[in-house]
């Protein structure tokens, strides 16, 4: 029985080779690699080895080598057919039926591959003629070097409605096979098939064996609707399967123990013209399932590289709901945002590889997008809404198919709730009105003040000698401050989850703000942070009596940051603690705010004693020490 490769592939893309092997072996994981004892001979220290991104097992002990269905076959006596029905069914894929007509589709597949890899050598060739100087010029001022043109085979689609199909009919190839391959348009309505890409810049879209199945081509004219063409589904292709330059990027995925996901084409090859070889790109929709389970076979956490608009928000988020049923033990995602209305080869032409790297390394997990996803589509100031908030993540999470994740992922959730929430009781009693009453009283209220009561009684006449009316404010609490800054020093690894945090938070004093600055720039410079590179970095950019003076202020307070040999889980409550202080005090501020500019609107003494009161709760707000 003929068994066709994309069959056999499918069965390797959903069974990796720990989970068949892990039946016999008691693996464990080294590095990228898992190992054990030989099944082949017996030992007492392992020399076997699998590696699931290369989809192969190799015994050092024996020489034996193989895949899934190679290791059933010596492990197990089966003969191959015997192996392959047996993963199929684990697999969940039907076996393929021996007729006629699955013959007759196997050569037309074939067709179809001979006649895409011919339409991309087409459109190379069209590339180095006179009529596609433009697509020449255009590929120049995107900094497209001639080798990166050939390492990605592009070409261009001369804009005749006929030049690639006579070219294929006159190397053999019907007009009904070029439209089932993606190439030619047509159907009962047209009456002359046509070229479907015309005047555009060709990307060839390879399978994972560097074969041709599909194109995309990027319009040269500004008049033209699509700017992006993508071939139609075929009997090769299915956009939501494949990714571009997965071939290319599998080695260097490999080496580099990473995968990056970029949003489009020409990202994908400025990247990999700045060493980032290990990039692909989705093919013109949303990230899919069996995307993120290519993604895998390559890296356990992909870095999903977006946009920083609004729209790279949306996709960022699609992504999160897609992962999150798939999830198994070590494989996830991760997520990198750039500056708003940069792409990477905006950063990388613009800033070069080392912003790159700064963006990449400060990727998020896929649960700090989950969470703040929908932390910020309300303010959760009522219990009800709080109980909303719960109920809505306890259901994305329990979408989790995997037991283990999804008891991890709900620790992880109740943590963060309890530590948004926990002092919120007693954050109520301190303010004199919820947290939008500051709004409320600006939106059309006027002079009749929060509740509407009409002629309320003027403020005494110290009022304007009070200096709660000239927008004095106490300054932020520098035992705070030194708590943060204490806290990085001794637990640097916060910056990977927090440097975005870090750099947003205002101090004090311009020495407060150096050291975060200098904090900051040791996170950027350094792959990997610890105590020691830190204080050596501060030593470097002469902090160290700046240092010193933070810890100074905890002592002199009877403060103190986590014990420097704390547990990361107290380190992050310790964190969450802090922020949970500096956002009730910028929330207590912004109330003071507006308070201040009821006052001066309707001069009464009610509004005076709310400002009063919020001028106190803020003060005592300050002064907290945890």
């Amino acid at each position: 029985m003929h068994l066709p490769p994309e069959f056999l592939d499918e069965i390797r893309a959903r069974l990796s080779v720990s989970q068949v092997v892990s039946r016999r072996v008691k693996l464990r994981r080294q590095g990228r690699e898992f190992v054990g004892l030989s099944p082949f001979k017996q030992e007492k220290t392992p020399s076997f080895t699998v590696n699931d991104q290369k989809g192969f097992y190799h015994c050092f002990a024996t020489g034996e080598h193989g895949d899934i269905f190679t290791f059933l076959m010596k492990t197990e006596g089966l003969s191959f057919p015997e192996t392959v029905e047996r993963l199929a069914a684990e697999a969940g894929v039907p076996m393929p039926v021996a007729t006629p007509e699955a013959a007759a589709r196997r050569e037309t597949n074939d067709r179809l591959r001979d006649c895409s890899e011919l339409a991309a050598e087409f459109f190379q060739n069209c590339l180095e003629q006179p009529a596609a100087a433009h697509a020449r010029d255009y590929l120049k001022e995107r900094g497209i070097t001639k080798e990166q043109v050939s390492k990605f085979a592009l070409g261009y689609a001369p804009p005749a409605r006929d030049a690639l199909r006579n070219h294929l009919e006159a190397k053999g190839y019907h007009v009904n096979e070029l439209i089932k391959a993606g190439l030619v348009i047509g159907g009962e309505d047209i009456a002359v098939p046509y070229d479907r890409f015309r005047d555009r810049l060709m990307f060839p879209i390879a399978d994972l064996k560097q074969r041709v199945i599909a194109f995309g081509g990027r319009a040269l004219s500004s008049d033209v609707a699509a700017k992006y063409l993508n071939s139609p589904e075929t009997p090769l292709f299915h956009k939501g399967h494949q990714l571009y330059n997965a071939a290319n990027a599998r080695q260097a995925s490999y080496d580099s123990k990473a995968i990056y996901v970029a949003e489009g084409y020409m990202d994908v090859i400025a990247m990999a013209g700045a060493g980032l070889a290990n990039t692909v790109a989705p093919l013109g929709t949303a990230l899919t399932q069996e995307q993120i389970m290519l993604l895998w076979r390559m890296a356990d956490e992909p870095v999903l590289c977006f946009d920083g608009d609004v729209a790279g928000q949306k996709a960022a988020k699609r992504a999160v709901e897609t992962a999150l049923p798939i999830l198994k033990p070590g494989q996830s995602l991760k997520f990198a945002f750039l500056p708003d209305g940069k792409d990477p080869d905006d950063l990388l032409k613009e800033n070069g590889r080392a912003a790159m790297d700064v963006i990449l390394s400060a990727a998020k997990p896929l649960v700090e997008i989950l969470w703040q996803k929908e932390l910020e589509k309300d303010e959760w100031t009522t219990p009800e809404r709080r109980a909303s908030l719960e109920q809505t993540l306890i259901t994305l999470v329990n979408s989790i198919e995997d037991q283990t994740v999804r008891a991890h992922y709900l620790r992880d959730i109740k943590s963060r709730l309890w530590q948004a929430f926990k002092n919120n009781n007693q954050t109520s009693e301190k303010r004199s009105f919820p947290a939008k009453s500051a709004q409320n009283t600006q939106k059309g209220r006027g002079k009749s003040g929060f509740f509407g009561a009409q002629g309320k009684a003027p403020a005494s006449s110290s009022l304007t000698a009070s200096p709660l009316t000239r927008g004095q404010q106490s300054p932020p609490n520098a035992v705070h401050g030194a708590q943060f800054l204490t806290l990085l020093m001794d637990h640097p690894w916060l910056l990977e989850h927090h440097d975005e945090e870090v750099a947003s938070l205002k101090f004090t004093t311009d020495g407060a703000e150096s050291l975060r600055n200098a904090l900051l720039e040791a996170h950027f410079t350094h792959n990997s942070l610890d105590r020691s590179t830190v204080q050596s970095h501060l030593e470097k950019s002469n902090m160290s009596s700046l240092a010193a003076q933070m810890r100074s202020i905890l002592a002199l307070n009877g403060s103190k940051s986590a014990d420097v040999n704390a547990d990361p889980q107290t380190v992050r409550e310790k964190w969450h603690e802090l922020m949970m202080l500096h956002h009730k005090a910028e929330e207590l501020k912004r109330e003071l705010e507006a308070a201040e500019r009821a006052l001066l609107q309707d001069n009464n003494q009610q509004n005076f004693e709310r400002l009063k009161s919020l001028k106190e709760a803020l003060e005592q707000s300050l002064n907290e020490v945890i």
